[in-house]
Protein backbone atom coordinates (compact mmCIF):
# COMPACT_ATOMS: atom_id res chain seq x y z
CA UNK A 1 0.00 0.00 0.00
CA UNK A 2 1.37 3.19 -0.73
CA UNK A 3 1.42 6.26 1.78
CA UNK A 4 -0.56 9.39 1.77
CA UNK A 5 1.04 12.99 2.62
CA UNK A 6 -0.49 15.92 3.49
CA UNK A 7 1.40 19.14 2.70
CA UNK A 8 0.14 22.11 4.89
CA UNK A 9 0.32 25.50 3.15
CA UNK A 10 -0.23 27.16 6.56
CA UNK A 11 1.72 30.12 7.11
CA UNK A 12 1.67 29.58 11.22
CA UNK A 13 2.64 26.03 10.32
CA UNK A 14 5.76 27.36 8.89
CA UNK A 15 7.12 30.12 10.43
CA UNK A 16 9.95 29.58 13.32
CA UNK A 17 8.90 32.98 15.57
CA UNK A 18 8.29 32.74 19.11
CA UNK A 19 5.40 34.82 19.57
CA UNK A 20 3.03 33.50 16.71
CA UNK A 21 3.35 30.35 18.29
CA UNK A 22 2.66 31.98 22.01
CA UNK A 23 -0.34 33.79 20.29
CA UNK A 24 -1.69 30.47 18.50
CA UNK A 25 -1.89 28.83 22.31
CA UNK A 26 -2.99 31.81 24.08
CA UNK A 27 -5.96 31.49 21.78
CA UNK A 28 -6.55 28.08 22.48
CA UNK A 29 -6.15 28.23 25.71
CA UNK A 30 -9.39 27.74 27.86
CA UNK A 31 -10.32 31.01 29.54
CA UNK A 32 -11.11 29.39 32.92
CA UNK A 33 -8.23 28.39 35.14
CA UNK A 34 -9.42 25.23 36.26
CA UNK A 35 -9.65 23.62 32.96
CA UNK A 36 -6.24 25.52 32.13
CA UNK A 37 -4.91 23.59 35.04
CA UNK A 38 -6.43 20.71 34.43
CA UNK A 39 -6.84 19.67 30.74
CA UNK A 40 -3.67 19.79 28.05
CA UNK A 41 -4.20 21.13 24.59
CA UNK A 42 -1.93 18.92 22.66
CA UNK A 43 -3.16 14.99 22.05
CA UNK A 44 -1.15 12.11 21.95
CA UNK A 45 -2.29 9.85 19.21
CA UNK A 46 0.48 7.01 20.60
CA UNK A 47 -2.21 6.33 22.98
CA UNK A 48 -4.35 3.35 22.95
CA UNK A 49 -7.71 3.54 22.72
CA UNK A 50 -9.67 0.62 21.45
CA UNK A 51 -8.27 -1.78 24.17
CA UNK A 52 -9.63 -4.66 25.46
CA UNK A 53 -9.97 -2.55 29.30
CA UNK A 54 -12.02 0.35 27.60
CA UNK A 55 -14.75 -2.57 25.91
CA UNK A 56 -15.46 -4.69 28.99
CA UNK A 57 -15.30 -1.95 31.26
CA UNK A 58 -17.91 0.23 28.89
CA UNK A 59 -20.16 -2.52 28.12
CA UNK A 60 -20.20 -3.69 31.57
CA UNK A 61 -21.10 0.29 33.10
CA UNK A 62 -23.32 0.65 30.39
CA UNK A 63 -25.43 -2.55 30.68
CA UNK A 64 -25.14 -1.75 34.78
CA UNK A 65 -26.15 1.36 35.01
CA UNK A 66 -29.62 0.55 32.57
CA UNK A 67 -30.24 -2.17 34.66
CA UNK A 68 -29.24 -0.50 38.00
CA UNK A 69 -31.66 2.44 36.70
CA UNK A 70 -34.36 0.74 35.26
CA UNK A 71 -34.47 -1.68 38.53
CA UNK A 72 -34.84 1.53 41.28
CA UNK A 73 -37.64 3.57 38.81
CA UNK A 74 -39.78 0.76 40.30
CA UNK A 75 -39.52 2.57 43.86
CA UNK A 76 -41.77 5.37 45.12
CA UNK A 77 -38.20 7.58 45.56
CA UNK A 78 -36.61 6.03 42.44
CA UNK A 79 -32.13 6.17 43.46
CA UNK A 80 -30.79 7.31 40.00
CA UNK A 81 -27.43 6.53 39.62
CA UNK A 82 -25.32 8.73 37.30
CA UNK A 83 -22.40 8.68 35.33
CA UNK A 84 -20.15 10.20 37.68
CA UNK A 85 -20.11 6.72 39.93
CA UNK A 86 -19.04 4.71 36.96
CA UNK A 87 -16.18 7.19 36.37
CA UNK A 88 -15.00 7.22 39.93
CA UNK A 89 -15.34 3.51 40.14
CA UNK A 90 -13.75 2.43 36.90
CA UNK A 91 -10.38 4.75 37.50
CA UNK A 92 -9.14 2.04 39.83
CA UNK A 93 -10.37 -0.83 37.94
CA UNK A 94 -8.88 -0.01 35.12
CA UNK A 95 -5.47 0.99 36.27
CA UNK A 96 -5.84 -2.84 38.48
CA UNK A 97 -6.76 -4.26 34.98
CA UNK A 98 -3.46 -2.98 33.72
CA UNK A 99 -1.47 -4.09 36.20
CA UNK A 100 -2.75 -8.01 36.20
CA UNK A 101 -3.79 -8.32 32.40
CA UNK A 102 -1.19 -10.50 30.40
CA UNK A 103 0.97 -8.25 28.17
CA UNK A 104 1.06 -11.19 25.46
CA UNK A 105 0.62 -10.50 22.15
CA UNK A 106 -2.27 -12.23 19.72
CA UNK A 107 -2.16 -12.28 15.63
CA UNK A 108 -5.57 -12.39 14.34
CA UNK A 109 -5.00 -12.00 10.76
CA UNK A 110 -2.17 -9.41 9.43
CA UNK A 111 -2.66 -7.34 12.51
CA UNK A 112 -1.26 -7.61 16.41
CA UNK A 113 -3.43 -7.16 19.61
CA UNK A 114 -2.69 -7.42 23.10
CA UNK A 115 -5.13 -7.32 26.00
CA UNK A 116 -3.11 -5.27 27.85
CA UNK A 117 -1.45 -2.29 25.75
CA UNK A 118 0.15 -0.26 28.85
CA UNK A 119 -1.00 1.92 31.42
CA UNK A 120 -4.60 2.87 31.86
CA UNK A 121 -4.77 5.99 29.78
CA UNK A 122 -7.33 8.86 29.84
CA UNK A 123 -8.87 8.08 26.84
CA UNK A 124 -9.93 4.90 27.61
CA UNK A 125 -11.58 6.29 30.67
CA UNK A 126 -13.45 8.64 28.77
CA UNK A 127 -14.64 6.74 26.47
CA UNK A 128 -15.80 4.56 29.10
CA UNK A 129 -17.96 7.25 30.75
CA UNK A 130 -19.07 7.47 27.72
CA UNK A 131 -20.68 4.11 27.55
CA UNK A 132 -21.82 4.75 31.33
CA UNK A 133 -23.43 7.81 30.66
CA UNK A 134 -25.44 5.95 27.79
CA UNK A 135 -26.28 3.46 29.69
CA UNK A 136 -27.33 5.78 32.88
CA UNK A 137 -30.05 7.32 29.87
CA UNK A 138 -28.62 10.92 29.40
CA UNK A 139 -30.93 12.06 32.32
CA UNK A 140 -33.94 10.95 30.68
CA UNK A 141 -34.62 7.93 32.81
CA UNK A 142 -35.23 4.60 31.29
CA UNK A 143 -36.67 3.57 28.29
CA UNK A 144 -40.02 4.91 27.19
CA UNK A 145 -41.70 1.54 26.41
CA UNK A 146 -40.16 -0.38 29.74
CA UNK A 147 -43.76 1.61 31.04
CA UNK A 148 -46.14 0.14 28.48
CA UNK A 149 -44.73 -3.66 28.89
CA UNK A 150 -45.42 -2.92 32.85
CA UNK A 151 -48.67 -1.29 32.29
CA UNK A 152 -49.80 -4.44 30.11
CA UNK A 153 -49.19 -7.09 32.04
CA UNK A 154 -49.86 -5.15 35.83
CA UNK A 155 -53.09 -3.50 34.64
CA UNK A 156 -54.29 -5.32 31.73
CA UNK A 157 -53.16 -8.75 32.84
CA UNK A 158 -52.08 -10.35 29.59
CA UNK A 159 -48.70 -11.92 28.90
CA UNK A 160 -46.11 -10.54 26.59
CA UNK A 161 -42.96 -12.71 25.84
CA UNK A 162 -39.52 -10.87 26.48
CA UNK A 163 -39.09 -10.91 22.18
CA UNK A 164 -42.08 -8.88 22.12
CA UNK A 165 -41.42 -6.92 24.72
CA UNK A 166 -37.86 -6.38 23.76
CA UNK A 167 -39.01 -5.47 20.49
CA UNK A 168 -41.60 -2.77 21.77
CA UNK A 169 -39.09 -1.14 23.49
CA UNK A 170 -36.24 -0.85 20.59
CA UNK A 171 -38.76 0.14 18.17
CA UNK A 172 -40.21 2.85 20.42
CA UNK A 173 -36.52 4.16 21.45
CA UNK A 174 -37.20 7.11 18.28
CA UNK A 175 -39.42 9.60 19.94
CA UNK A 176 -42.47 11.09 18.01
CA UNK A 177 -41.17 14.91 17.99
CA UNK A 178 -41.78 17.39 14.58
CA UNK A 179 -37.59 17.28 14.28
CA UNK A 180 -37.10 13.35 14.07
CA UNK A 181 -39.78 12.26 12.57
CA UNK A 182 -42.95 12.69 10.04
CA UNK A 183 -46.97 12.33 11.46
CA UNK A 184 -47.78 9.07 9.56
CA UNK A 185 -44.64 7.79 11.53
CA UNK A 186 -46.06 8.06 15.36
CA UNK A 187 -49.34 7.59 14.11
CA UNK A 188 -47.95 3.94 12.61
CA UNK A 189 -46.58 3.57 16.46
CA UNK A 190 -49.33 4.25 17.87
CA UNK A 191 -52.25 2.00 16.00
CA UNK A 192 -48.82 -0.78 16.79
CA UNK A 193 -49.46 -0.16 20.30
CA UNK A 194 -52.88 -0.68 20.40
CA UNK A 195 -52.90 -4.65 19.90
CA UNK A 196 -52.29 -4.65 23.95
CA UNK A 197 -55.61 -2.73 24.89
CA UNK A 198 -57.95 -5.75 25.75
Amino acid sequence: MGSFEIESSDHAATTTNPEDHQAIDEDEQSPVEEVRLTVSNTDDPTLPVWTFRMWSLGLLSCALLSFLNTFFAYRTEPLIISMISVQVATLPVGRFMARVLPERKFRIGLREYSVNPGPFNMKEHVLISIFANAGAGFGGGTAYAVGIVNIVKAFYHRKISFLAGWILVITTQRHCSPPMSNETDCQAMESSLNVFTP
